[in-house]
């Protein structure tokens, strides 16, 4: 049996061989990511006269680069398997010199899969690996909107910090309108109060109600004319205020047709995830996407794992940590999502909010019992996507 370890870049790949006993065979071999590069990796393979057979590939999740490589061998049936750096960083720190090449590196992967034995990666459908690029792009643009809100409310907080005392939600609709036309206290003083009002009710589809956008209006005019804001320079934060809402208008945007294309390619998968308390259309995306073929998991603690949601132990001796916190070892999408749903469910299952209920009763503080929930919910997450059947709450 063979072993070959590629050390993924993001130009050029490395590629070592070992054999059975772990001693190299023949010279590494150093390619491009490139249709030419996976040409000569295609004639180092057949010059070994490796086969899927007889060999067993392992390669580092390096970025998204080792795709374009796990792809071309999957498709001539080698027996691959994509693992943490962290694996190979633990035999690297093994030895006492401190030394890191390309070349090292190689084997040192290879040698991962000769002693470690892992399993096979296995091919993530086409669908599913549209959902993964589609879902994590979708947090990245959750992210922007977040950072960009946040520098709203710090321009905000120069210019006019009262502004917050009239709406609950800066960012609702009628607020950001109003901001990005009349983003100053003097601004607002400048435009009749009838016209904003009118501008509020006409934003929020007349739910706002006339009588109630007027009131608004008269608090927030009262709060610019008393206002404690910077009076210098103050064009400057105009600008930054309606450029920031405008990009967070076309984020948001953007963010409303990722989502539709997110919730139409789940749809098509057959789960019964959303009949889960606290998981929509797009967590039950994320989780498709981050998870790929369920199958691979035996165990619903193998899924916890895979979030990161496991607890990780300190233990010396005799000595045991009290203290445990989660080993975020996982996907941070996968871990995110199932997050974001346990705080829904806490509130709303009714099993799972007894269940947190009874952690809190117990002294366990916010953050411990919604981890806990989080590991809980990820078990019936596995039970649902293995038996194929409907969410039903004990």
């Amino acid at each position: 049996m063979f072993y070959l370890g590629i050390d993924i870049g993001k130009r050029n790949h490395e590629v070592g061989l070992i054999n059975h006993s772990g001693d190299p065979v023949g010279k590494t071999l150093s390619f491009k990511n490139t249709k030419a590069g996976s040409d000569q990796l295609l004639k180092f393979i057949n010059q070994h006269q490796l086969t899927p057979d007889d060999v067993a590939v392992g390669m580092e999740a390096t970025g998204h680069y080792w795709l374009s490589v796990f792809s071309f061998l999957k498709h001539l049936d080698f027996k691959i398997t994509v693992f943490n750096p962290m694996q190979s960083d633990a035999l690297r720190h093994f030895y006492i010199r401190k030394t890191k090449t390309d070349i090292r590196d190689a084997y040192l992967i290879a040698q991962v899969i000769r002693m470690d034995a892992p399993e096979e990666t296995p091919f993530i459908e086409e669908d599913l690996m549209r959902l993964r690029q589609l879902e994590r792009f979708r947090y990245g643009i959750v992210d922007q909107v977040s950072d960009i809100k946040r520098k709203v409310i710090a321009v905000l907080d120069q210019v006019f910090p009262e502004y917050d005392q009239v709406f609950s939600d800066i960012f609702g609709k009628s607020s950001k309108q109003l901001l990005l036309q009349s983003p100053l206290p003097e601004d607002l003083l400048d435009v009749d109060t009838d016209t904003l009002a009118d501008l509020l009710n006409q934003v929020s589809q007349q739910r706002l109600g006339r009588l109630r956008a007027t009131q608004k209006v008269e608090q927030v005019k009262q709060l610019a004319t008393d206002t404690f804001g910077i009076a210098l320079g103050t064009d400057v934060f105009k600008l930054q205020i309606q450029l920031m809402i405008e990009q967070i208008q076309l984020l948001e945007q953007q963010l409303k047709t990722v989502e539709e294309n997110m919730i139409e390619l789940s749809r098509a998968q057959d789960h019964y995830l959303t009949t889960i308390t606290g998981i929509s259309d797009v967590t039950a995306s994320v989780i498709l996407g981050e998870v790929g073929d369920f199958e691979r998991f035996e165990r619903p603690e193998q899924l916890v794992a895979f979030a990161g949601l496991d607890a990780s132990v300190h233990q010396s001796g005799d000595f045991t940590s009290a203290r445990t916190k989660l080993s975020k070892r996982g996907s941070p999408y996968l871990r995110r999502a199932i997050w974001q749903a346990a705080f829904v469910a806490s509130n709303q299952d009714p099993a799972l909010t007894a269940y947190y209920q009874k952690l809190r009763n117990r002294g366990k503080v916010h953050g411990t019992a919604v981890g806990a929930v989080a590991r809980k919910l990820t078990h019936i997450i596995f039970a649902i996507m293995r038996d194929k059947k409907p969410y039903k709450p004990h």
